[in-house]
């Protein structure tokens, strides 16, 4: 079976839980607590596991791999039905920039090590941070928005969400935890109404993993 390393809040691995379930692919979870002791990410365990010290990380038999992403594309080379991205090549580079865009380009500004920093080391307050990752939210997805009239269907596999939606919908999460204002985005928003209530969503939600608060 296939093992992953998370954390309840993380949306990078909300990402991954979400692309296994729209697989059917069983997989078992090993919590890395990112808060506690400083962050078990870092412990000696973690790390020799995982010298990157982030989740997600995946193992499958001997083998890990790390990175969001990459678990999707490896998820989609060993198992390739049903598929997370288009056949067609423009369609499919269309949908991996746009994954991109919320992976590498909007989530890194506002992910927990950057909020960390800017609290810790530079010394900026809640309303500081707050305006920071605000910001960085708002420009990300403005592009994606734009991006997705792109999409004629709606969903990047026209009736099925698949990788494009795996980034997003822990994206708009997020944003909805910190009070981002998302009104001027109504593709992105019907695009995670579609896909909320399905099953592979569903299960994939930070408060039902068995490492969140009770």
């Amino acid at each position: 079976m296939l093992t992953l390393y998370s954390y309840w809040r993380s949306s990078a691995t909300y990402r991954v839980r979400i692309a296994l379930n729209l697989k059917g692919l069983a997989y078992r979870q090993v919590p890395v607590h990112l808060l506690k002791d400083g962050g078990e990410q870092h412990g000696e365990a973690f790390r020799a596991l995982n010298p990157q010290q982030l989740v997600p990380l995946l193992r499958d038999g001997e083998r890990s791999i790390a990175q969001s992403l990459a678990i999707l594309e490896y998820l989609e080379e060993t198992h390739p039905q049903p598929a997370l991205l288009p056949s067609e090549p423009v369609a499919r580079a269309r949908i991996r920039a746009l994954a991109l865009h919320i992976a590498c380009d909007l989530h890194p500004l506002n992910n927990l090590r950057v909020l960390q920093y800017l609290e810790h080391q530079l010394g900026q307050d809640e309303a500081v941070r707050l305006m920071w990752l605000r910001h960085w939210v708002a420009t990300g997805l403005e592009a994606v928005e734009q991006g997705l009239a792109e999409l004629p269907d709606g969903l990047s596999l026209g009736a099925k969400p698949g990788y494009l939606e795996a980034c997003l919908v822990p994206q708009v999460y997020n944003a909805r935890r910190f009070a981002c204002e998302l009104h001027a985005y109504p593709r992105i928003l019907a695009l995670v109404t579609a896909c909320e209530p399905l099953d592979a969503f569903s299960q994939a939600v930070p408060e039902k993993q068995p490492d969140a608060p009770v």
